[in-house]
């Protein structure tokens, strides 16, 4: 029967979350979606430790130049990471520590066993969730 719930019996039915606006949850996907990328939570590591340019991104990571200014790219578009000259290098940073407690969680997590990991094929099984908020 929708609409009734039942409880455990003793169990402290907490109080719920608080609302958060259908703008603000939408902005936190589009941070989590550019977040989503093997190669931009490695760079986010790299960045948690401290500044980089690209080619120390590079040598870390090896990957091929332009793909880490295509991902450097899309990080800073979401707030992620800044960039700042010197000469002819750009010198990124992460724009705020949050970010990386939020991708060293997520490693941790999967490193303890605690997600099961199982590859999304482009179209097959990704699903936009917003519609059940």
């Amino acid at each position: 029967m929708r609409g009734e719930h039942t409880h455990v019996p003793g169990r402290h039915v907490p109080d719920p979350a608080p609302p958060r606006s259908g703008r603000t949850l939408s902005a936190a996907g589009e941070l989590l979606r550019a977040l989503a990328a093997p190669v931009r939570i490695a760079i986010v590591l790299q960045l948690q430790e401290a500044e980089r340019c690209v080619h120390e991104l590079v040598d870390a990571l090896g990957v091929a130049q332009p793909l880490i200014s295509q991902h450097l790219r899309v990080l800073k578009a979401a707030g992620v990471v800044s960039g700042e000259r010197h000469g002819r290098e750009v010198v990124y940073r992460l724009v705020d520590e949050h970010l990386a407690h939020i991708v060293v969680d997520a490693v941790i997590h999967v490193e303890e066993g605690g997600a099961a990991i199982r590859p999304v094929v482009a179209g097959v099984g990704e699903t936009d969730r917003t519609e059940d908020l």
